[in-house]
């Protein structure tokens, strides 16, 4: 292939550049954006950051993986929304398993319908952590998030509301083991308000102790000033979970991907989510959760989806500049 043709193969660097900065809306645990792409003329790569890896919430790097799986799926849709379909080839090199995926492009005249919405919702999708009513237009939705799943291979259960209190059980406990792990509230309370203009959890983005009291399955941060947004109502919200069928490097990547899809499906049809992994970070809480599925798989994301009443929209939470997550080059 001559120089060229890549002007007709391959996106100029501008789009990418484009494409990168919107993929950086992706969520990730704690806003820590733990990614890094690399354009090197033909191709894009992904990698993981290991200076954002958070050893004490995520050890072994599941949740990394799983941030950067998202971001992943943000940037083949953008691709996509613009005329370009993505190959992607996951953890292409055994030797370096910061080497997430490496992209090669060729023209996508008529990509499939949804794909422009889903684009055009990452610049509206926020995590939600307040109260919740029930999901608008649930049933119609469910398919299709099914449908958006599959292809990962990953199963997409929702939890009956029978199973709510066993989960909201499990929450509680989640937090009370980490109570006194001063390791693990160091680390959350540093990503919690007091990281940075460009990364972290803003207090904006946090709840008081009277709206977390109306939530029952959620991660417990350190609490904003009071205030009582959607004091009228407790959480009504549904719950899904993400699970795989094998706990590996590559399950890990295409639940971010899977994640990505399902929080830009519900954003699109204008309902508010928030993905949940404190519950899954410790293996006693993965247990729990895998006996209340209907199938043998490893849980690895709870996600709560539902409708918020607001109007007013929320304030976009900090992003790392360009510079420090995209570079032109060759990957070393």
């Amino acid at each position: 292939m001559t120089a060229s043709d890549h002007l007709t193969t391959t996106p100029d660097v501008r789009t990418i550049e484009i494409v990168v900065s919107r993929a950086a809306r992706a969520p990730s645990l704690h806003n820590s954006q733990p990614w890094h792409w690399i354009f090197d003329g033909a191709r894009l790569h992904l990698r993981s950051d290991p200076d954002r890896r958070l050893p004490a919430a995520d050890p072994h790097g599941r949740q990394q993986i799983i941030s950067c799986g998202t971001t992943l799926h943000h940037a083949r849709t953008m691709f996509a929304a613009l005329g370009w379909h993505t190959d992607t080839t996951r953890l292409p090199d055994p030797d370096r398993p910061d080497h997430l995926a490496v992209i090669d492009f060729r023209p996508w005249a008529d990509p499939p319908t949804g794909i422009a919405r889903r684009a055009a919702a990452i610049e509206h999708r926020h995590t939600d952590r307040l109260p919740m009513l029930p999901p608008a237009g649930w049933t119609d939705l469910l398919p299709a998030l099914t449908r958006l799943v599959t292809p990962h291979e990953l199963s997409f259960d929702v939890l009956d509301d029978e199973i709510r209190p066993r989960l909201a059980e499990v929450s509680e406990q989640s937090a009370a083991a980490r109570r006194y792990d001063m390791f693990y509230q160091q680390e959350l309370r540093w990503w919690s308000g007091h990281s940075g203009p460009s990364e972290g959890v803003p207090t904006t983005s946090l709840t008081s102790d009277a709206e977390f009291a109306r939530v029952d399955v959620g991660r417990s941060f350190p609490r904003a000033p009071h205030s009582e947004r959607r004091a009228d109502i407790r959480d009504h919200s549904r719950l899904v979970v993400l699970s795989s069928y094998e706990d590996s490097m590559p399950q890990w990547l295409h639940t971010g991907e899977a994640l990505s899809a399902v929080l830009l499906e519900c954003t699109a049809a204008d309902l508010a989510t928030c993905p949940l992994t404190h519950i899954t970070e410790l293996p006693a809480g993965r247990q729990v959760v895998a006996a209340l599925l209907p199938h043998p798989a490893s849980p690895q994301v709870i996600i709560r989806i539902g409708t918020a009443p607001d109007t007013q929209p929320q304030q976009p939470t900090p992003r790392r500049p360009l510079a420090e997550i995209f570079e032109l080059g060759t990957p070393q």
